[in-house]
């Protein structure tokens, strides 16, 4: 039956180009990387209550790209966790996700991160649209 139907179907116009893989920027698949470093290095001590938001994203004259960011979590405790010890837990999300946004823009990356509590803001539909989780 799927063979049939499949073989029914007109082809469609190409919406994006063969070689696009996203409709995202570098600037939200940056801040996509980040959540992703900071869920895989929290596993079960942070819930998904976790976004990031990229303040700042440019070139310097060194041809060097600057990104500074922060990463949001809902409670005082999750901060804590975030950090880490001596900020040890904060340096090993930074250099896992700068290393994977030096893979994806093909360039040498300066990342610097933050920490702030933004309390019940996955039940708040203003800030779940301010960081790009619903549309308006």
């Amino acid at each position: 039956l799927l063979g049939e139907i499949v073989s029914r179907l007109k082809e469609g116009p190409m919406y994006y180009p063969d070689d696009e893989i996203t409709d995202q920027t570098q600037r939200q698949l940056a801040a996509e990387i980040i959540r992703e470093k900071t869920l895989l290095c929290l596993s079960d001590e942070v819930p998904h209550g976790v976004a990031v938001e990229v303040m700042s994203y440019k070139t310097n004259a060194k041809g060097i790209l600057e990104i500074n960011a922060t990463i949001y979590c809902e409670k005082k405790s999750h901060k804590g966790i975030i950090v880490g010890s001596g900020g040890n837990m904060i340096k090993k999300i930074g250099r896992l996700s700068r290393i994977d946004i030096e893979k994806m823009t093909d360039t040498k990356v300066f990342l610097e991160l933050w920490v702030k509590i933004k309390e019940d803001w996955r039940n708040s539909d203003s800030i779940l649209k301010e960081f790009g989780y619903k549309s308006n």
